[in-house]
């Protein structure tokens, strides 16, 4: 069903006005035409069409696909950017006002990319200030790769691949090259790149509702930037999967897109539609580059990751290659001051071929954990109880992983399940390495175990908690149920001390603190340790449950309204009590098989 977009908007209607009054105040270095709202141009701030002595170098389009155009305007890119309403090619006299607010002697370049819309406009722009004595070259991109090859007068789309082309250009001009020469290196460089783009969700226009044509689990292959639709749908695949059909479809050598082939050495953008988080463009990246030199045989001299030229929202990347010479490489890594340009890419040399991680420094404790797992591995006892105590826990908070996940997407950031299944299945793993016949070690190797994959505020806890327990125990060469207990009330104390919650804030506290306590009464009252275990087990899960009806004081939940606390227990508290019951419920069976 289509659905009103959100938007943090005005008036719909002008967006691309008051996108250009922000960007212009952000960026010093850049200034607009007083035109509003018929004419809207970018330029550089320190650039005079009579006095400036270079060739101008100007690129522009309809709104929506920021920062295309206008964020790479500056010294060594363009110099100025013509912004139409959003999917819409700017009109003639808007080019014609930006060509005459920066073109010198020297004359000016047209990048276009290849639209029916831009190439009239900006066609028509040229015709004119060549008729009013400018000196005007025009160069379309197309770089598509996701369609056949055009059997129609409208040819291929141009992409993000548009804006290695303006760094070379721009980079020419500020060289100081005549525009015959601007002009030839900018059509050398858009023959020598293709794109492919990979959507997930289709972009909301601004004051339009979203199309409802991408359903869920579906993924479109081959779109254009104005949310059209693409080459084909399919159902959702994994990055590598859908990474390897984008390289091959831009690489093939059935429809020679680029002039590229085994042996060629290439720069690579991973370019964001507008909503993919770094955190995916990046798996792209790093997925496309060792694709490249291993199934394609070629070698990466650059690789820009980032969002050039988007689409709105839309939720995708696309993949532009270049074939790379050394002349390219020159311009590619000549200096700039336009705000989008990536400069934290520029290399000093050539780039390495591979980056090989630097080795994780040896800790003091590594050749104790060697002597203690080079052990012969039979169990006493109390490493049996371990054993099985621990399996049951792990794996109980497995089986508990979705329904965590679901409590913390209404109170929390929605990952505890998931963060807790990673800490789980690490022990379970780990677990043929601990010295499970010494039980403070075993509770040391735990919280490492711990710490390693599940990171963050839990992952720290859940080890201070195992670090606070093992220096209890490991004072005793026997440990008594007594000092269980005492570890217990130490690994409480330990967590509340520097994660800085108590009784009633709505934490794994809260499940641990009446564990704790009903344990020390049972076993003061002459309980026998294992029925003592077992209520102070109903003790924990009784205490998680109460979370429901608390005000959260500690975590994320804390900037949760209350009302949406209202009902649903603390993920924390209830993953602590589970994995308590467990233990509890293991060591019954242990010693009590008949009761299970």
């Amino acid at each position: 069903m289509a659905y009103q977009g959100k938007k943090l908007v005005n008036d719909p209607n002008d967006v691309v006005t008051e996108f250009i009054e922000g960007l212009v105040e952000t960026y010093p270095g850049l200034q607009y035409l007083d035109g509003f709202p018929q004419i809207k141009v970018v330029l550089r701030a320190d650039v005079l069409s009579a006095t400036y002595d270079k060739v101008a170098v100007i690129s522009g389009g309809g709104g929506g696909h920021e920062p295309a155009q206008a964020g790479f305007v500056g010294p060594g890119m363009l110099t100025a950017a013509i912004c139409g309403d959003v999917f819409t090619s700017p009109p003639v006299d808007s080019i014609l006002a930006g060509i005459r607010a920066v073109t010198g002697p020297k004359g000016c370049l047209l990048i276009v990319t290849n639209y029916t819309g831009d190439r009239l406009n900006f066609g028509l722009a040229a015709e004119q200030a060549k008729a009013e004595g400018y000196k005007v070259e025009m160069v379309v991109v197309g770089d598509d790769c996701a369609l056949p090859p055009p059997r129609g007068i409208a040819g291929r789309r141009g992409l993000a691949g548009t804006i290695l082309v303006h760094k070379v250009a721009g980079a020419a001009a500020d060289a100081g090259l005549p525009l015959a020469d601007v002009a030839a290196e900018a059509k050398h460089a858009s023959e020598m790149v293709g794109t492919m783009g990979v959507a997930l969700s289709v972009c909301t226009l601004p004051g339009q509702v979203t199309s409802d044509r991408l359903g869920p689990g579906l993924m479109e292959l081959g779109l254009g930037i104005h949310g059209e639709p693409g080459a084909a749908v399919v159902d959702l695949q994994p990055v590598d999967v859908v990474v390897s059909h984008v390289l091959k479809q831009i690489l093939s050598a059935e429809t020679q897109y680029v002039p590229i082939t085994r042996g060629s050495r290439v720069v690579l953008m991973i370019n964001g539609l507008g909503a993919t988080p770094m955190m995916e463009l990046m798996i792209a990246a790093g997925k496309a580059v060792p694709q490249l030199q291993l199934e394609h045989g070629l070698a990466i001299d650059r690789v820009y990751t980032g969002s050039f030229m988007t689409s709105l929202d839309m939720a995708g990347f696309s993949i532009s290659i270049m074939k790379a010479d050394s002349a390219i490489l020159v311009r590619l890594d000549a200096p700039t001051l336009a705000p989008c340009w990536p400069v934290g890419a520029e290399v000093v040399g050539d780039r390495p071929p591979a980056k090989i991680p630097v080795p994780v420094p040896v800790s003091n404790a590594s050749s104790k954990k060697e002597s203690i797992m080079s052990e012969p591995r039979k169990l006493n006892e109390l490493g049996c109880i371990l054993q099985v105590a621990i399996e049951a826990a792990a794996q109980e908070i497995i089986n508990l992983t979705e329904k965590l996940n679901e409590w913390d997407s209404k109170v929390g950031d929605g990952d505890c399940g998931s963060t807790m299944y990673r800490g789980a299945t690490a022990v379970l793993e780990d677990i043929k390495c601990y010295p499970l016949n010494d039980a403070a070690e075993t509770v040391n190797e735990i919280g490492a175990s711990l710490r390693r994959v599940m990171g963050g505020t839990s992952g720290i806890l859940y080890d201070i908690f195992c670090k606070a327990a093992y220096a209890s125990l490991k004072q005793n060469q026997v440990i008594s149920s007594r000092q269980w207990a005492t570890a217990l009330e130490a690994s409480v104390a330990a967590v509340s001390k520097y994660g800085g919650a108590v009784a009633g804030y709505r934490t794994m506290l809260d499940a641990l603190i009446p564990a704790s306590e009903v344990l020390r009464e049972r076993l003061d009252a002459g309980d026998d340790p294992l029925t003592a275990l077992l209520l102070s087990s109903e003790a924990a899960v009784t205490g998680a449950e109460s979370t429901k009806n608390m005000r959260a004081l500690a975590g994320r939940s804390s900037y949760v309204a209350p009302d949406l606390l209202s009902s649903v227990p603390d993920p924390g508290a209830m993953a602590a009590a589970t994995w308590y019951r467990a233990v509890a419920l293991a060591v019954e069976s242990k010693f009590h098989p008949s009761k299970n």
